[in-house]
């Protein structure tokens, strides 16, 4: 028998029970959002936070300042502003780690069938998803997008 999450239980991006995911343009043109935001919640993660946005430029340059000066930065700014998008947070226990794996592979050519990439992209950058790879990370992200949490 499945056990459902405990709804008291305390979720912090520091322990790896919280995570942002970003469900980039290219699953919102495609109408994707409903679909993957069902296979978290089928999984029995929790849904803290939800918003449909427009990124502008500057809360894409803060989201993606580690990559700065790397040669695909500009093309990563470009494509996250390039339609709206719906970032989430998500929780439960081990998060970022659920996540990451449900998600697959970044490079979606060689993410495994069964994993969102696997199953919705084909193109490296224009992934479909984006999600915190680690508890640092995602206190930094969650913080930057959701401010009030």
């Amino acid at each position: 028998m499945t056990q459902s999450p405990d709804p008291h239980a305390s979720f912090s991006p520091a322990d790896g029970s919280q995570t942002l995911v970003i469900l980039k343009p290219d699953a919102v043109r495609r109408g994707l959002t409903g679909a993957i935001l069902d296979r978290y919640l089928t999984r029995g993660l929790t849904l803290a936070a939800m918003e449909f946005i427009h990124v502008t430029p500057e809360q894409a340059q803060a989201h993606y300042a580690e990559h700065e000066g790397r040669p695909y930065y500009p093309s990563l700014i470009e494509f996250i502003t390039s339609g709206p998008v719906v970032a989430l947070v998500l929780q439960g226990p081990r998060a970022i780690e659920i996540v990451r794996a449900m998600n697959g592979s970044t490079d979606a050519g060689t993410a495994a069938s069964g994993t969102i990439r696997g199953d919705f992209s084909i193109y490296y950058q224009h992934n479909i998803v984006h999600a915190s790879d680690a508890p640092q990370t995602a206190e930094r992200e969650i913080s930057l997008w959701f401010p009030h949490l």
